[in-house]
């Protein structure tokens, strides 16, 4: 008799709570909205409705791969955790532990493994070469907000069920579900916005769906987003429109800002931007005149040279008018398992570059070095060497800049590991591959996208489905690598990981005199832990340990991880709450709007005024797909999920382009398939993310079937925003020609 589960859905930013049929087989055989969600309240995508076929996908890897005379072959996992343990520790004892490089994909900030145990990887190594998708998408945000805020993760998140004026630049959260800004049903809350009177204004240069919706569309040159906002800031000051409210005490620097801003009046980036000088002086006045505003920026402000500056931006015009920290503007949510709060005082405040690259020479930034120079570090001889590398959940081939570059440099390693349940374009390197179970069979909950809700909320979902006999779950699994790297071999016990965490956490709370446990038994708190699974244990702790925990007893109606097993639909922890001071950690105490960092970076800002170009291409993305996977799923292979180069008709019929076009960028040619549209702005042309599956040895048979182009062919990777190493993925300079 088939039976229903809870769960969490776990494929985007969304987190929206879904209703599993069990079948009678013990398979997921159907997905619907979880209308008791106290997040979501119902809402599902495709996506979410494609749970069931990504769970049972026939090309999920069911147990590990190694390599053995040049080609992959299925082993147990014993044999497989042996030969993880010897191809690491064969490169480890020869160069060290510095001389393996992680790779972590977007997957990671998706489930609990990621989050709690790929940390524990790098440490075990010692390894400074650290790269991840964040440098491909958001680390600029991060930057930005650790310079602003002294903390790299306190991201300011839209209030979207409260403000009056909504400003989206460089995000089309309609498709993509938002980013950094986790919201179930995100166009539904856009409509509300508008029924109550609100105003929605979106910055893009295509008219994408969310652009429909807005009640106007500025479509500006791309990269130039960055000269945009200041012309706004410039307006701000110009005409006395200033105005911090009740964070006045609280912010320093605005005089610096004012005197930077004095080079980007609107007339004189009009042009450069392709928007009216007008109508950049009505915006800036509509932002700081409405009762509430909310300036909220993604990815195609993210992806671009300018990027750090340009989030920068965005925060800086929402201080300036008065819309930071209060309801209906930007706010910091209360993740329910971060730290109880503090008293506000100053703190270590947030630095990049603490150690570079050592063939180009980039600064890190969140202890991570740029996507882009994963290849040169493995290709370039001498000390520091890459010889090793572990990618978890991540497949830069399809993802990162001149992808065949990456892909030959992979073959050339002495020994490469990945955790991934799929033979991608990535993996097909690997010597051993080890998948973790199905996402019904993993527990969930969202450690990372918590961060970033734009309501408090807190929900658990346990397994739906039990693991198969002797399969680890992907914590098991990165624990036992850790434990790999620090020479314990491959059949140590993966809670010993938990242990220590569990050990240094307590200890260090018990010791702070403003821990809700200051001064308590480090013993007596780890014995209130339930038993169970280390990752359960670990959650409880931080849990208690967080701003609506129970306080290991303190406060009877906290949170514990058994009172959200008790709730399965979820705790509703109300309304984001104004949390400064209390969360600055600057050295000043204060948010220091103006950092030398940042500041610097406006010269060459300014000297891009008027740099003219042929084509720029942007990219896109599918509401059908995530990145580079999911297109191996029949039933989101259909509708708009397609990998199409969008063009104006002017365009088009100037260059004579019709049914093929050649694209050619700084790394390559693609000949790709056109789709002629009025949506996209004359002179810029789109092609989406993460398609190209052309490559062999893989085991993708959908994905193959509709292979589509991979953009980043077109990029040789040598472009950065230098604040931050994100690769230039828009405003990329193309040439486009017919084919024929």
């Amino acid at each position: 008799m088939s039976r229903t589960a809870l769960r969490i859905c776990p494929i985007c930013e969304a987190t929206c709570g879904l209703v599993l049929t069990i079948d009678d087989a013990g398979r997921v055989d159907s997905a619907r909205g979880d209308r008791d969600d106290v997040f979501s309240h119902g809402f599902i995508c495709p996506k979410g409705a494609s749970f069931p076929e990504l769970d049972n996908d026939p090309d999920r890897l069911d147990g590990p791969l190694i390599r053995r005379d040049g080609e992959l072959v299925e082993v147990g996992w014993d044999e497989a955790f042996a030969a993880a343990a010897e191809g690491l520790q064969r490169v480890i004892g020869a160069a060290g532990g510095s001389s393996v490089a992680v790779y972590l994909g977007n997957p990671n900030a998706h489930n609990i493994a990621g989050a709690l145990y790929g940390p524990a990887v790098i440490k075990s190594l010692g390894t400074r070469q650290v790269y991840s998708a964040s440098t491909l998408d958001q680390m600029p945000k991060h930057v930005a907000c650790g310079y602003l805020y002294g903390n790299p993760v306190a991201f300011t998140i839209p209030d979207l069920d409260r403000t009056d004026y909504l400003v989206i630049i460089g995000g089309n959260p309609l498709v993509s579900n938002g980013s950094l800004a986790t919201a179930a049903d995100f166009g539904g809350k856009l409509k509300a916005l508008r029924k109550r009177g609100g105003r929605l204004v979106v910055i893009d240069p295509s008219r994408t769906r969310t652009a429909e919706l807005a009640d106007r569309h500025i479509a500006p040159r791309p990269g130039t987003d960055a000269a945009l906002l200041f012309a706004i800031v410039h307006v701000l000051f110009d005409e006395d429109l200033v105005d911090l409210g009740p964070l006045a005490d609280h912010v320093t620097g605005v005089e610096r800002v004012r005197a930077a801003a004095a080079d980007f009046p609107p007339d004189a980036v009009a042009e450069h931007v392709g928007v009216a000088a007008d109508e950049i002086r009505t915006l800036a006045r509509e932002i700081a005149g409405a009762p509430s505003a909310a300036v909220y920026g993604r990815i195609g402000t993210s992806t671009v040279e300018f990027g750090t500056l340009t989030s920068w931006l965005v925060d800086v015009v929402n201080i300036l008018t008065g819309n930071l920290d209060r309801p209906g503007g930007v706010m910091f949510a209360s993740p329910p398992i971060g730290s109880a709060p503090r008293p506000a005082r100053p703190g270590r405040g947030f630095a990049t570059g603490r150690w570079r690259s050592r063939v180009s020479g980039h600064p890190e930034a969140l202890s991570e070095l740029p996507a882009v120079a994963l290849a040169e570090e493995i290709e370039t001889p001498g000390d520091g060497q890459v010889r090793a590398v572990v990618t978890i959940a991540g497949n830069p081939v399809l993802s990162a800049p001149d992808g065949p570059r990456l892909a030959d440099a992979l073959d050339r390693v002495e020994f490469m590991l990945s955790v991934d349940p799929y033979l991608n374009e990535t993996t097909r390197h690997a010597d051993v591959i080890l998948p973790p179970p199905p996402p019904s069979r993993a527990a969930h909950f969202d450690v990372a996208l918590s961060g970033a809700v734009v309501r408090n909320n807190a929900r658990y979902s346990p397994p739906a489905l039990p693991l198969a006999e002797g399969r680890p779950d992907e914590c098991e699994i990165l624990a036992r690598l850790a434990l790999i790297v620090l020479g314990m071999g491959p059949d140590a016990d993966p809670k010993l990981v938990d242990d220590q965490v569990i050990a240094t956490t307590l200890g260090k709370e018990v010791s702070d005199p403003d821990s809700p446990v200051a001064g308590r038994d480090v013993a007596e708190l780890t014995a209130m832990l339930p038993d169970g699974p280390g990752y359960e244990r670990r959650l409880d702790m931080m849990l208690r340990l967080g701003p609506f925990g129970d306080g290991f007893g303190a406060d009877p109606d906290g949170l514990t991880l058994q009172r959200l097993k008790n709730t399965p639909h979820g705790v509703d922890l109300g309304a984001l709450q104004p949390r400064i001071p209390e969360v600055l950690r600057t050295p000043s105490g204060t948010v220091e709007l103006a950092p030398d960092v940042i500041l610097d970076d406006v010269g060459r800002l300014h000297a891009s005024l008027g740099a003219e170009s042929g084509f720029l291409l942007i990219g896109r993305r599918h509401l059908r797909s995530n990145n580079s996977w999911m297109h191996n799923l029949e039933a989101l292979s259909g509708g708009t999920n397609r990998c199409t180069l969008q063009i104006h008709p002017d365009d088009a019929a100037r260059l004579g382009v019709e049914d093929v076009a050649l694209v050619t960028g700084p790394g390559g040619k693609l000949e790709v398939p056109v789709e002629i549209t009025e949506a996209i702005r004359p002179g810029v042309v789109s092609l989406p993310h993460g398609w190209g599956h052309t490559e062999s040895g893989t085991r993708m048979r959908v994905a193959a079937q509709h292979p589509g182009v991979n953009v980043n062919s077109l990029n040789d990777g040598t472009l950065l925003d230098p604040l931050s190493g994100t690769a230039v993925l828009n405003a990329v300079p193309v040439q486009v020609a017919p084919v024929g």
